[in-house]
């Protein structure tokens, strides 16, 4: 029987820190879709989260350089440089930012995992056939422009039929034209991402043209990135993850275990997976010195999304406190040596912002003036100048 290799929750979280730039910070010049790859995607529902998110986990970015890397300036009279970070439908069907460079993963990765039944009535749903109609036509209207969600729905009906335009979708005491269903599959399909804001309006563009990789290497790839990033994990914590069914994610850990590409370990008690050959996890004192420190993540981080087991990044009090029915994300959360141990939040007045922290236990005096250091760091990255309020937060999740 081959013997495993056995790894504590120390020595894991010493290296997901390490290699998510949250141990040390990436250096400057560090290219903002580098950070973005190194998380696997940057939440960005709420923008500023994403850009907190990135710039958190360097020495110098701020929101201006990520949203640079979206929409980099044009030249007065010539097009301009092609994105670096895309926004676009991610990971669970939500807005991420992610690296232009792996499109071609996500874009292949994200449309084989197997789909639920429709939540729409049969009809309201799109045929197969209509929902490729569809898909083509919002790739075609983007293409080289940035269109409002209106603007892009006359450009649909009118390049596939009026069944497109039927206004059948429930939605916020309205109803959505039919086409809007597929809105997220032209996303991972690479047809469809976000543009800047007009004025108060979103805008959608297309990304720059790329091939997707074959549908078994993009989901091969993701595993092993997901393992790199966030390993040990078992295929339960990968399905969790990606929102997707858990027998699928099985399959996909088995046939790369049969291939000897990842390896089973045992992670606290549990059978686990990494990379094969990727097990060169931090020993002590390099293990403490990583983990040890005082750090702000905002909401939805991936890193509070993606580490698992959840009850020992949450442990004792900060289950209940920094998890809103067991879901992590929705509040912004202190790390203290590597665990969630307060929340926190920012509020923001003109050129300024308050941020608010609560402790779930008392801080040392050297945890107290890092944290201030963090604060800091928090208002340079939204260029604004932070000021450090210790106490309970008010606010409830993702307010």
């Amino acid at each position: 029987m081959t013997k495993r290799t056995r790894i504590t929750w120390a020595a894991a979280s010493a290296r997901r820190l390490e290699r998510q730039f949250l141990a040390k910070s990436a250096r400057t010049g560090t290219p903002v879709a580098d950070v973005a790859a190194a998380m696997l995607g940057v939440h960005a529902q709420v923008l500023s989260a994403a850009e907190l998110s990135v710039g958190l986990r360097t020495e110098d970015i701020t929101r201006v350089d990520v949203r640079n890397a979206l929409w980099p300036p044009a030249p007065p009279t010539a097009p301009g440089p092609a994105p670096s970070l895309v926004k676009t439908h991610g990971p669970r069907g939500t807005v991420h930012l992610l690296p232009a460079r792996d499109l071609p993963m996500w874009c292949a990765a994200l449309p084989a995992i197997p789909g639920g039944p429709s939540p729409f009535a049969p009809d309201v749903r799109l045929t197969e056939d209509q929902a490729e109609q569809v898909v083509t036509a919002i790739g075609d209207a983007l293409d080289g422009r940035f269109l409002t969600i209106d603007e892009l729905g006359e450009e649909v009906v009118a390049r596939t039929s009026p069944w497109a335009g039927d206004l059948v979708m429930p939605a916020f005491q309205t109803m959505w034209p039919r086409w809007r269903q597929v809105l997220h599959r032209a996303g991972h399909r690479g047809a469809l991402s976000f543009g800047p804001n007009r004025g108060r309006k979103v805008t959608y563009t297309r990304p720059p043209h790329f091939a997707p990789l074959p549908p078994e290497e993009a989901t091969r790839l993701l595993v092993l990135r997901h393992l790199r990033a966030y390993g040990p994990a078992t295929p339960r914590h990968f399905a969790r993850w990606l929102a997707a069914p858990p027998a699928w994610a099985r399959g996909l850990y088995e046939e790369l275990a049969g291939a000897g590409e990842i390896e089973e370990v045992d992670f606290e008690g549990t059978p686990s997976w990494v990379a094969a050959g990727d097990t060169d996890f931090p020993a002590a004192p390099e293990r403490d010195e990583l983990v040890r420190g005082v750090r702000l993540l905002p909401y939805f981080d991936a890193y509070a999304i993606a580490a698992q087991p959840r009850d020992l990044l949450f442990p004792g009090a900060a289950y209940e406190r920094a998890l809103a029915g067991g879901q992590a994300g929705n509040f912004p959360v202190l790390l203290v040596d590597g665990v969630v141990a307060g929340v926190w939040h920012q509020l923001r007045r003109g050129r300024r912002t308050t941020v608010t922290v609560e402790p779930l236990g008392r801080l040392t005096a050297r945890q107290e003036r890092e944290l201030a250091v963090r604060a800091e760091r928090v208002g340079a990255v939204l260029e604004a100048r932070a000021e450090l309020v210790v106490g309970e937060v008010r606010v409830g999740p993702h307010a």
